[in-house]
């Protein structure tokens, strides 16, 4: 099993990891405020400001203070289809 830190001493499985997505769209932050409403919310931002959502196949959501791409660098993932001047 494959732990990513996500910050602040926190992990998760990358096994169980759908997707990492930005926080910043209308649909994302309703699905933040209806996994809180279900109690299937974590949060690990330590109030800090929330950098990148992980949506796990558990159908619990993760939220995180760290930007996706430098989770992405710890991973190790190569991401494909994303030019260098883009941000990941």
């Amino acid at each position: 099993m494959q732990l990513i830190n996500i910050g602040f001493g926190n992990m998760i499985s990358a096994g169980r990891m759908l997707a990492v997505v930005s926080p910043d769209s209308a649909p994302i932050k309703r699905l933040i405020q209806e996994s809180r409403e279900r109690g299937m919310l974590i949060d690990a931002t330590y109030g800090r400001k929330t950098a990148a959502v992980f949506i796990m196949d558990s159908d619990h959501v993760v939220l995180s203070a760290i930007p996706a791409s430098k989770l992405v660098e710890r991973m190790g993932v190569e991401v494909l289809g994303v030019s260098d001047d883009e941000e990941v």
